[in-house]
């Protein structure tokens, strides 16, 4: 029985100590200089609402941006992005490669990108139209889904 308090106490102490570990600020000069430079090229214009900062235990620092306009990008602990949602607006086109961008626009040409992930395999984008597309990380079409 001794065994089990300590177990749920040692659980329950991982859990609210990964909260602790979270930051939230509004100065993005609390981003990776590579972070800094992303948001100056790609949305020079856009102020930042709040930056999150995600201290892990077992894996390393992450950020997430929310700026006034609605748009949400995500970055890893060196600054690189890892996921823009600008809601309805189009994703900034520097961002998207340019096979996705061809591929989109041959065979999608009256919508627009208005979110990517990108994983070390795969870039999964989303459509205006509420479509999902999936490439490989050469950015060659995999599937497409629609999103619910």
């Amino acid at each position: 029985m001794k065994k089990y308090i300590l177990l749920t106490v040692a659980l329950i102490a991982c859990f609210f100590s990964g909260y602790a570990f979270d930051k939230y600020s509004i100065d993005r000069n609390d981003l990776p200089e590579a972070a800094r430079q992303f948001l100056t090229e790609y949305f020079p214009k856009a102020k930042v609402g709040m930056v999150k900062t995600d201290k892990h235990l077992l894996k390393k620092t992450d950020y997430d941006v929310k700026l006034v306009n609605g748009t949400k990008i995500e970055f890893n602990n060196a600054g690189k992005w890892t996921s823009v949602d600008c809601k309805n607006r189009e994703v900034p086109e520097g961002i998207i490669p340019k096979n996705i961008r061809n591929y989109v626009k041959k065979n999608f040409p009256d919508v627009k990108i208005v979110k990517i992930e990108k994983t070390i395999s795969k870039y999964e984008v989303g459509l205006s139209d509420d479509v999902e597309l999936t490439f490989n990380s050469l950015g060659q079409f995999k599937n497409m889904k629609l999103d619910d």
